[in-house]
């Protein structure tokens, strides 16, 4: 505003006076266009193919603001006639500064507009892909439990024919592990500490369908018991390995879990005995291949879940979870 009173006062060679006048009246009344403009853009956004709209809008505005100008500047200073004929012959240049000024407002607004509908358009985006995440992975969940259900029920039929005691243990301790998945249902991340306490339920129940064939082997280093993991993950595993240790055997077998702390990331090794002459490594179906889905979509990595067989006829699986400095994981 400054700099257009001085050009007219050092150009035109008028007082100061009627310099800063004009540039307020002009300047004035140009906002009031763009604020106009504005608002109108606020409840109307042209399309990509009718941007020529907005060209049209800000030539219409630019008429009206220019006639506004004119007749306000003509009478202010209807008795100034140097003035008048200045404002005759620099209406042309008022005119297109004033269309270049009412176009930049406009497209200014169209761009803010646009990038704030894109930038809701993107949050409803990832608003749906954590819902369809957590719908896949609550889905990934109760699939694998029904698995485990099912064998357990077919061994406590079982049991009650050759032995009611152990059959009534089983139900008790079925029922402690049922009651303890139902609380977690809702939990997506627990700590190692409650994730073994878990575990161990589930063992107890496996040792009463095993007897005497099934050992066990845990070592849990006392530095990883407060440190997270998505629940439900590892008794899946753990059941692939008593059930393809035990695979067309009646001898004798260890399964052995450690739970170690290696740069900042939880490592759980369960390893079991295999007869590879009786191919017991097909254990790597859809529960392996559903833990491998619900990990990549906690951590984008499709690599935290692996499988390895030694010479000494061990399969081996490793789940390595991620911890944060503050061993505080959310989703």
């Amino acid at each position: 505003m400054l700099v257009y009173a001085y050009l007219i006062y050092d150009v035109a060679s008028f007082s100061w006076q009627v310099a800063l006048a004009d540039s307020l009246l002009t300047n004035g009344i140009l906002a009031i266009g763009c604020i106009i403009l504005s608002n109108m853009l606020g409840y109307y956004q042209p399309k990509n193919e009718r941007l020529f709209s907005l060209l049209l809008l800000t030539a219409v505005l630019t008429v009206i603001v220019v006639f506004a100008t004119k007749y306000s500047l003509n009478y202010l200073f209807n008795s100034h006639t140097a003035y008048q004929s200045f404002l005759d012959s620099s209406l042309p240049f008022r005119s297109i500064v004033m269309f270049l000024c009412l176009g930049w407002c406009g497209l200014a607004n169209v761009l803010w507009y646009r990038l704030e509908e894109q930038s809701e358009t993107q949050g409803r985006f990832l608003a749906a892909q954590n819902l369809a995440k957590e719908a896949e992975l609550n889905k990934l969940r109760h699939q694998l439990q029904p698995h485990f259900l099912f064998n357990s029920l077919n061994s406590v039929y079982a049991l009650t024919i050759v032995n009611p005691t152990e059959a009534g243990t089983m139900i008790t301790k079925l029922a402690a592990f049922l009651r303890g998945t139902l609380k977690r249902d809702d939990e997506v991340w627990v700590s190692v500490a409650d994730e073994m306490e878990y575990i161990q339920l589930y063992l107890d129940i496996e040792k009463v369908r095993f007897s005497h064939r099934l050992s066990l082997d845990v070592k849990i280093e006392e530095e990883t018991l407060g440190l997270c993991l998505p629940g439900t993950l590892l008794q899946p595993i753990v059941e692939n390995a008593i059930k393809f240790g035990l695979y067309n055997t009646s001898a004798a077998i260890t399964i052995t879990i450690s739970v170690k702390l290696e740069k900042n990331i939880l490592v759980i090794c369960v390893a079991n005995p295999y007869d590879p002459e009786m191919n017991a490594t097909k254990g790597t179906g859809f529960g392996l291949s559903a833990i491998r889905r619900r990990l990549y979509l906690l951590f984008a990595d499709s690599n935290l879940l692996q499988t390895e067989t030694q010479n000494n006829n061990l399969y081996i699986t490793t789940l390595k979870i991620p911890q944060k400095d503050d061993k505080n994981n959310t989703n």
